[in-house]
């Protein structure tokens, strides 16, 4: 039962993080395509996507908690928690939870960081027109 509770979990992370890619995909290329315009942009969407299943994953599927299914307590006459209908519920809530938690940090800080390297690409770009402008010799 442990070993079919640990594959769910892995699997409803996964799934979830498959989403999660698929709704930001889009998104995180535009944002990095205008940071980064070179090809190099693709490399870093690619790593990001990766990212989100890493976190997802690890954020979903708790390990320390599922070890309580197979590891009895250290006090006395501790016994193993059984998996119940109740408790499969609480571990796929769980799980989903985690998963969009962890992913939800990992896109807020990606997301602050582009908008701080936005702001940047941006006040370069409105100094380049007025840097030309100040070069040009005025005709009169």
């Amino acid at each position: 039962m442990f070993i079919t509770l640990l594959l769910v979990t892995f699997l409803i992370s996964f799934v979830v993080s498959a989403i999660v890619v698929r709704m930001f995909g889009k998104p995180i290329d535009k944002i990095l395509r205008r940071i980064i315009a070179d090809e190099i942009s693709q490399a870093w969407v690619k790593y990001l996507k990766f990212a989100i299943y890493v976190v997802g994953i690890s954020s979903g599927v708790k390990i320390w908690t599922l070890e309580r299914y197979i590891t009895p307590p250290q006090i006395e006459r501790g016994q193993i928690i059984q998996l119940t209908t109740e408790r499969w519920v609480l571990e796929v809530y769980g799980t989903i939870i985690g998963c969009l938690q962890g992913i939800a940090w990992l896109l807020l800080v990606f997301f602050v960081f582009a908008l701080i390297a936005f702001v940047i690409v941006r006040i370069f770009e409105l100094r380049r027109p007025m840097s030309e402008e100040k070069r040009e010799p005025t005709h009169r």
